[in-house]
């Protein structure tokens, strides 16, 4: 058997983001009101962090489920011109496409998601001969993924028997109830929350403890800290770096970057404190332009900041 075709293969979700900026806060009773711009960008976790892979320069294949409609046809074209395959995508007539409607004012965000097509995605689907041509899996939107999520743990079984090394980004628990997160991480090499998502599911208002215990579980944890920068784990060091600092224009994605960059770094054999800078770079860049996957910088371009912040 030879090399895998692909460095990562991508489970998700697909949904454009409709980006509408202003300082204003909705109002109902027919309240109109102005935002100073309106853009659809390419959205959901799983495609910015699987445009920030192929940006890195990293052969990148996506396995999903869209509708056959504009949204679906904005969203794969997007994803082509910017290198990753969607030839396992499903094209569904009988689903529509989901969006999230973002109001976005730099230092905060508030999102709408329609889900659509997000939930339909099955485990069956994803087969052992689209698992043997990739060397990484990632999965996003965990509990987005409603048709997805109560087979990812045996997912990453099965990819880590294969020779796979897995990725977890859970996101956000629209329940808050945080079920079935353990089961998946017995199988998961690299853990990608927040936060917020890590001391939710760790049970601890403490990022470090969180860290450190949700590391007991995973191989590595990285947990994002926004402007503050980064927390790893790994086999009892725990590690903090500083963020690139930066003006933002936009964070919608910054988190789906910092994971594409430290999954680049992981599979490039680096040591978990130049992950965790590359990741904080990569999530600052994304900043500096609209939407998720603007700023997204090359490896070059990341590299030349490596050494800062």
């Amino acid at each position: 058997m030879g090399a895998p075709r692909f460095d990562i293969l991508v489970a998700g979700e697909i949904n454009p983001d409709l980006i509408l900026s202003g300082d204003v806060v909705p109002e109902f009773g027919q309240s109109e009101q102005l935002v100073q711009d309106a853009r659809l960008e390419p959205g959901s976790s799983s495609v910015i962090f699987a445009c920030g892979a192929a940006r890195l320069g990293l052969q990148v294949c996506f396995v999903g489920v869209c509708g056959d409609d504009v949204f679906g046809r904005f969203m794969l074209e997007a994803m082509q011109a910017r290198g990753v395959n969607v030839d396992p995508v499903r094209r569904s007539s009988e689903e529509r496409t989901g969006i999230s409607v973002i109001l976005n004012r730099v230092d905060d965000r508030a999102i709408l998601t329609f889900t659509g097509a997000i939930a339909a995605l099955r485990p069956d689907e994803i087969g052992d001969d689209l698992l043997r041509s990739a060397g990484h899996l990632h999965v996003s939107s965990y509990f987005l993924q409603a048709g997805l999520r109560p087979g990812v743990a045996g997912l990453f079984a099965r990819a880590r028997g294969l020779g796979l090394t897995t990725s977890l980004d859970t996101n956000w628990d629209p329940a808050n109830a945080w079920r079935g997160v353990s089961d998946v991480l017995a199988q998961t090499t690299v853990f990608l929350p927040n936060a917020a998502e890590a001391c939710a599911i760790a049970g601890t208002s403490d990022a470090r403890e969180a860290a450190a215990g949700l590391a007991r579980q995973a191989g590595t944890v990285a947990v994002k800290l926004g402007a503050e920068g980064a927390l790893g784990a790994q086999g009892g060091r725990l590690i903090k770096v500083a963020s690139l600092p930066v003006q933002p224009v936009d964070t919608v994605g910054a988190g789906d970057s910092f994971d594409a960059g430290f999954v680049c770094g992981f599979l490039r054999g680096w040591d978990l404190e130049k992950c965790l800078r590359l990741g904080a770079v990569c999530g600052a860049l994304s900043t500096q332009g609209a939407g998720g996957t603007a700023g997204q910088p090359t490896l070059p371009e990341a590299l030349r900041f490596l050494g800062a912040g």
